[in-house]
């Protein structure tokens, strides 16, 4: 069961693992050294982060199976030492099929620490603050994905290795888990049967985990999506440089950092439900300022507003799913974190659109996504009256 009095001293080491959960974002500029480094072509450089996403779809299940037998805690202590492990590796010995071994582990550990971070957190929560807590960790780990590439960037300048940027995450990861190894928490244990394949899958004939899978789905291909797609929309759409255009990144990111802060605070006083509907519709309108914006300054004004809407989504989506069934947390959220691999698939979709159709129509995609969730806000408001 949720303790309720479990206080800092619980939560913190928890929220620490949230922390090292955002050091897998460092794959994005490393990817980038690296091909340069051992002058990759284009497409053998993708392989690196290809290597970390296909680990969510493969092992999260599995992950969540196996945390039900073993604990939440130890799962995610195992995940934070195999993600330390992998970053060590090019201190070995520095070679593309090394750094292609360090991606390998750095995707299985943090695949094992997206499965076992959140239902462990739910553990240390009181159930009323569980939203809130999920965007305060969400808020923490943007903070470490933004300053990622910030302190690669030093390490190359300063010290003239970009590598040591892996040596302090990988230290860092060794110190979370051996502070969350002496940290005493009681965990839920619920009164059934270990979880199975069979059980964690046939959760989705359950409709309402069902939605809230493909929830997760949407909204990180869209994340993906706008990322990976946004600076060809803006240099197609207005003919500014890719420098000029890679601002439209740096904007999405800082709303979605700004509004899971401002979450975080939020959800002390709105529902959930209710929450999400409103930063759905905050989205939307951010979406349409993109496609009707006549000047690229106004165009990143909306692209913040976007990512401020999408920003809570995701730990939205996640705390209403634990609250709806706390007894399958683990199953729950192995088929939540398998549903990220959604980033994989949306973004394929857009730049479909974007091929066929012109990059400015691509961004109706990530229209289409956010009126799924703008439905699932009114699904999940008469869900709950009805079990009311």
């Amino acid at each position: 069961m949720n303790n309720s009095k479990a206080g800092l001293p619980k939560i913190l080491p928890v929220f620490m693992s949230f922390i090292v959960m955002g050091f897998v974002d460092i794959i994005g500029v490393a990817t980038g050294y690296v091909k340069q480094d051992f002058a990759l072509t284009d497409f053998i450089s993708q392989f690196l982060p290809s290597m970390v996403l296909l680990w969510f779809f493969v092992l999260s299940v599995p992950a969540g199976v196996l945390q039900d037998k073993f604990g939440k805690r130890y799962m995610l202590n195992a995940g934070m030492v195999v993600q330390a492990i992998g970053l060590g590796l090019p201190f070995i010995h520095y070679s593309f099929p090394m750094m292609f071994a360090s991606f390998i582990l750095l995707g299985i550990g943090n695949t094992i620490i997206q499965v076992s971070a959140n239902p462990l957190l739910q553990d240390v929560t009181p159930p009323e603050k569980l939203a809130s807590y999920m965007s305060t960790s969400q808020f923490v780990k943007a903070i470490i994905s933004f300053s990622g590439p910030l302190i690669a960037t030093f390490m190359a300048s300063r010290f003239g290795n970009w590598k040591l940027v892996f040596a302090v995450y990988a230290v860092t990861s060794v110190l979370s888990a051996f502070w969350l190894s002496v940290t005493p928490i009681q965990e839920s244990k619920p009164d059934r049967k270990p979880a199975t394949f069979s059980s964690c899958f046939g959760l989705l004939r359950n409709s309402f985990v069902a939605i809230m899978a493909l929830s997760i789905f949407l909204i990180v291909g869209a994340e993906v999506a706008i990322n990976t797609n946004i600076t060809n929309i803006l240099i197609s759409k207005y003919g500014i440089t890719m420098e000029r255009a890679a601002i439209g990144i740096s904007m999405f990111f800082a709303g979605e950092t700004i509004a899971r802060f401002l979450g975080a605070i939020i959800l002390n006083w709105i529902k959930p439900r209710v929450f999400l509907l409103l930063t759905t519709l905050l989205s939307l309108a951010g979406v349409l300022g993109i496609f009707l914006a006549p000047t690229n300054t106004i165009a990143f004004a909306a692209i913040f507003v976007t990512g401020l809407g999408i920003g809570n989504m995701f730990p939205l989506i996640f705390s209403l799913a634990l609250q709806r069934l706390p007894e399958r947390a683990n199953e729950i959220s192995g088929l939540l974190i398998m549903a990220v691999s959604g980033g994989a698939v949306i973004p394929l979709v857009m730049g479909f659109v974007s091929t066929t159709f012109g990059p400015l129509a691509s961004i109706v995609v990530v229209g289409f996504c956010m009126l799924y969730i703008l439905w699932v806000s009114f699904f999940v408001r008469k869900n709950q009256q009805a079990n009311n």
